[in-house]
């Protein structure tokens, strides 16, 4: 089965999102191809997460997992520090009071 590319599916995901009003930025601009994606989620109130897909070996599925959650500021450092050894890595920030992120949308899940 082919894979989409990094550059079309941040493309599509921005799209859903902005379909369900829900403001969303690429703050960092991966490889085109085959950059790995990370979604951070602030809910606006000094508080987020960020979400990555890994290979989960059991079910042979890349589910979306949280990376990091907590603090805004501890979250941004650890994106910082994923940016640090990935240079090819996607940002998204998605921007909900209500925590909305769709990636567990069919389609993006």
């Amino acid at each position: 089965m082919p894979r989409l590319t990094a550059g079309f599916w941040v493309a599509a995901y921005l799209a859903r999102l902005r379909l369900a009003d829900i403001p969303a930025f690429v703050v960092a601009r991966g490889d085109e191809t085959g950059g790995a994606v990370l979604v951070k989620q602030s809910t606006l109130d000094g508080h987020a997460r960020c979400f990555q897909r890994r290979w989960d070996y059991e079910t042979d599925t890349r589910p979306w997992t949280v990376l990091a959650e907590g603090a805004e500021r501890d979250v941004d450092e650890s994106i910082a520090h994923q940016r640090g050894y990935d240079t090819d890595l996607w940002v998204i920030e998605v921007e909900d009071r209500a925590g909305r992120h769709l990636l567990e949308e069919d389609g993006l899940a």
